[in-house]
């Protein structure tokens, strides 16, 4: 864990306790006293804690931007929390990375922050998080902004040539053994372009999602090289997707 990956789980542990003593911060990240207390520094030094006795102590900053996390951080957070985790776990250092909308791709984003990839998005919440968390290479996908999304949709036919990515993350309404639905026809469409110019396309859907159909078919189940769900994910779905060639990882 990099020292920008460990300042961003600091400040996420706080949110949930409020309140973490030097001892609690060495425990849970198997850091040293001086490292500790370095880390608390450096936070306090830019506002994102409060310094205390022994510790230090969440603060109330106020957001400039919404979050993903705002409204869906209780649906199936623990679940999508593993996914994210497991798919940071693909990226190698030195790749570049897109990464679409959704709150599992808005957690890979988190995962990823501090790492040596390249970030290509045009999800507007994890752009500004990547840059206000000074992550150092991050590519966003110009366009006009629509808000109901919270994406940059622009003349993809021109755009979507001059971006290329070793993986893309991507996720959906539902996936079942005929591929990956979106319900959003214009997230779809500019996503699509990009299939040409990655790597490895990777789709991030919990379990309640496997078997489940709506809106626009985004991709056909031969196109995904990977798909990372949940445990609890319909079986059958699963081996269905797997005959047709997908790498199906279960967390």
């Amino acid at each position: 864990m990099t020292e920008a990956q460990r300042h961003n789980a600091i400040i996420e542990l706080l949110q949930q306790k409020r309140h973490m003593t030097v001892a609690g911060l060495i425990q849970a990240f198997d850091i040293s006293p001086a490292t500790a207390r370095r880390d608390i520094n450096k936070l306090n030094e830019s506002g994102q804690l409060r310094k205390v006795r022994n510790g230090a102590e969440a603060v109330s900053v106020a957001k400039n931007h919404w979050s993903p996390m705002d409204s869906e951080q209780s649906v199936n957070h623990d679940e999508k929390t593993r996914i994210a985790i497991a798919a940071a776990k693909l990226c190698q250092p030195g790749q570049s990375i897109v990464i679409n909308c959704g709150s599992t791709a808005f957690l890979l984003g988190q995962h990823l922050c501090g790492m040596d990839v390249q970030v290509i998005t045009n999800y507007f919440p994890l752009a500004s998080y990547l840059i206000e968390h000074q992550h150092e290479k991050v590519l966003i996908i110009g366009g006009q902004y629509h808000r109901d999304q919270s994406i940059m949709l622009g003349p993809q036919d021109e755009l979507s040539g001059i971006y290329t990515g070793d993986w893309m993350f991507t996720s959906g309404k539902g996936l079942t053994e005929d591929g990956l639905y979106k319900i959003d026809m214009l997230t779809a469409m500019a996503e699509q372009k990009m299939l040409a110019n990655v790597g490895k396309l990777v789709a991030l859907v919990d379990s309640s999602k496997i078997g489940q159909r709506g809106g626009v078919l985004f991709s056909k189940a031969e196109q995904m090289d990977y798909i990372i769900t949940g445990k609890n994910a319909d079986p059958k779905v699963l081996d269905a997707l797997r005959a047709k060639g997908c790498e199906i990882i279960l967390v």
